[in-house]
């Protein structure tokens, strides 16, 4: 394991569906069904300031960092849950962080609305992605010409970007898992 592989980071943003990542998020703290001699991930909430906020759910979240604490060498884990708020221009700052996740070599995992933020920002135009509805990323996301690349699957993983839909949390959290090599294949598949 390299320099923050054993750290994750999650973004908090006021609305946030919190079911989204909780599969994820329990396997990477527990670490119950790791790998032998594998180590817990650390998972730290990140937002675009200290500011508590809420999730969907009515979850009052408070965050450890702010996003402009956040570098990509000390991670190993960029968690994009999702909400309806995606497409608002506040989200800019993260989405520079996951292209600068992306650029260090280190994951990104992006569920529901996030996928859509990510079209937009020309994330998905080079990678194989999935998202709620091809149709729907399309006709939200005029930017997006990824059209090519998407796979109509609960979630796919390319070269380091893990994308699901948001009827996926269960497909989203297996193939981050996979991808970040914490468990044996076995395990991965039960």
């Amino acid at each position: 394991m390299g320099l923050g592989d054993d750290r994750a980071c999650l973004y908090a943003f006021e609305g946030m569906a919190d079911w989204e990542y909780g599969y994820l998020v329990a396997e990477l703290k527990s670490g119950r069904y790791f790998r032998p001699g594998q180590g817990r991930v650390e998972v730290k909430l990140a937002a675009r300031n200290r500011e508590a906020c809420n999730t969907m759910g009515g979850l009052h979240v408070l965050p450890d960092l702010a996003l402009e604490e956040v570098r990509p060498e000390d991670w190993g884990l960029l968690i994009l849950p999702g909400g309806d708020s995606w497409l608002e221009p506040g989200h800019g700052p993260v989405l520079e962080l996951a292209r600068r996740f992306l650029a260090a070599g280190k994951a990104v995992a992006a569920i529901c609305g996030a996928t859509l933020a990510l079209g937009a920002a020309g994330i998905l135009d080079d990678r194989a992605h999935t998202s709620n509805d091809l149709g729907y990323l399309k006709a939200t996301c005029p930017a997006y010409h990824g059209e090519g690349l998407y796979r109509q699957e609960a979630a796919v993983v390319d070269r380091k970007l893990v994308t699901a839909s948001g009827l996926a949390p269960l497909e989203f959290a297996q193939l981050t898992l996979g991808l970040l090599g914490v468990m044996d294949d076995r395990v991965l598949k039960a």
